[in-house]
């Protein structure tokens, strides 16, 4: 019973450290990433989709991302959701492909950048704590049931505080690797 508790809480753990490593991963940094794109979505006759499915994304260079529609007719609405978007991109259009420059990025805006990394961060570890706090409720619960002892039901509390320090380690070195990665010019 309790391992069943520990098993569910650890795989709940792992999503939240790979959920917080891809909305890291769309934190634009100096080098252009298909990921910035990841995120956005657009009007697919009638149905909200998802860039990546409606063009093809690429990496021209370092700074520049090349965004080819598969259908012609999408060139000017996938163009309209990158420029509504809040990138601060600006593609530039030129016949059936987009090329999207990523513009250099000021101290000022590494620093903004570094704060976005945090909070995503935090908001990480704050999911884990909440998985931590579901998991010690439901062995509280199985006390209360009297379906396991008092003793089992420390060690699920400390069993859970191991899993929640183990994964929020995880999360502060995604963020602190993330952190350098934006620092870094």
């Amino acid at each position: 019973m309790i391992d069943e508790i520990q098993q569910d809480a650890e795989s709940r753990m792992k999503k939240t450290v790979d959920s917080t490593k891809d909305d890291m991963a769309r934190i634009r940094t100096g080098r252009a990433s298909t990921a910035l794109l990841d995120h956005l979505t657009v009007d697919y006759y009638g149905s909200t989709t998802p860039i990546s499915q409606v063009a093809s994304i690429s990496v021209a260079d370092a700074r520049t991302l090349t965004v080819q529609p598969w259908e012609k007719a999408m060139l000017p609405v996938v163009e309209r959701a990158i420029l509504e978007s809040d990138l601060g991109l600006n593609p530039v259009t030129a016949g059936e492909t987009m090329r999207i420059p990523l513009p250099p990025m000021t101290e000022q805006r590494r620093i903004e950048l570094v704060k976005v990394v945090k909070n995503e961060g935090e908001n990480g570890k704050i999911a884990i704590r909440n998985i931590r706090r579901d998991a010690i409720h439901t062995a509280r619960e199985l006390l209360k049931e009297k379906e396991i002892t008092q003793d089992e039901e420390k060690d699920a509390e400390s069993a859970m505080q191991t899993l929640t320090d183990k994964y929020t380690a995880l999360i502060s070195e995604v963020v602190s690797e993330k952190e350098k990665e934006v620092m870094e010019v």
